[in-house]
């Protein structure tokens, strides 16, 4: 992926216990087209508009297991930061919560956090 300018939103996925039934239900009731995108012993699902043009990036419909399992199921943003570490200091000085563990994916670091009035939101520090 592309280095992003910290401030995008990179994509959103929602990790939820059974990923197929809602990524079902998405593709009913919104349209999108999905593709299974394997996980090794199960797939999470890539969701898009169906003439490929996204303004928002790439969404996912992914299960609440493994790695996920402690993400809560909303709709997840992960927005790009330019220091992870300084991010989640300034949100904890600010009122916020850190919720888990920073992961990597790749040489990528992202956690989650929460604002001072309940809402999550991922941080994303692209390498």
């Amino acid at each position: 992926m592309e280095k992003k300018k910290p401030g995008t939103i990179l994509w959103h996925d929602l990790a939820v216990p059974d990923a197929g039934a809602v990524s079902d239900f998405y593709q009913k009731v919104i349209g999108w087209e999905k593709s299974g995108l394997s996980m090794g012993d199960y797939d999470d699902y890539v969701m898009q508009v169906p003439d490929g043009d996204s303004q928002t990036g790439t969404t996912g419909v992914c299960h609440a297991k493994g790695s996920n399992s402690y993400i809560p199921p909303y709709w997840m943003v992960y927005v790009a930061v330019e220091n992870l570490d300084k991010s989640l200091e300034q949100c904890t000085a600010n009122g916020g919560k850190v919720v888990g563990e920073k992961k990597k994916m790749g040489e990528d670091k992202y956690c989650l956090i929460q604002d001072p009035a309940g809402a999550y939101l991922m941080l994303y520090e692209q390498a």
